[in-house]
């Protein structure tokens, strides 16, 4: 399965932890933060897609992402779990190419589409709580752009 970058074209995910780490290499003084987000669409069959951002915080950033289509998921409560184990999924992979790379203490953060508003309200406490007990830093919307406005743009393509 492949990353696309919008200027780098297509990369595995090996190549794309490359290309991070030489953004991050460019300007090793800077604050970054590594956001990952995934959002779904369903059409004949669900169009999944996530994204990783490196955001050089004040700057500018890269970004990245994959799509994965499964069969039609019409239950929103089965969509936004299987979003957030893709987005653990790539989290666990980053963190892990992290600590190899002496790069631990990049801030990593996973950007869920849900909030407090709208169908997706009761499902906040489980969700941010499968995404802080294993070990990282949960954003939902308003707070979230990694996947409500990042993966959600690729979602529609597809």
């Amino acid at each position: 399965m492949y990353y696309i970058s919008p200027t780098r074209g297509r990369l595995t995910a090996e190549e794309m932890f490359a290309d991070m780490m030489q953004f991050v290499e460019g300007n090793p003084e800077a604050q970054y933060k590594i956001i990952i987000g995934t959002d779904s669409q369903a059409r004949l069959r669900t169009c999944f897609v996530t994204a990783v951002i490196i955001h050089q915080v004040g700057k500018g950033a890269r970004y990245y992402y994959k799509k994965r289509y499964q069969r039609k998921i019409t239950s929103l409560r089965q969509k936004i779990f299987f979003e957030t184990a893709l987005s653990l999924e790539t989290a666990n992979f980053i963190a892990q190419k992290l600590t190899a790379s002496g790069h631990a203490d990049l801030n990593l953060e996973i950007h869920l589409d849900i909030g407090p508003n709208g169908d997706t309200k009761d499902l906040i406490r489980e969700i941010v709580g499968m995404v802080v007990g294993s070990g990282f830093t949960a954003k939902i919307k308003p707070y979230s752009c990694g996947a409500s406005k990042v993966a959600d743009r690729f979602t529609k393509s597809g």
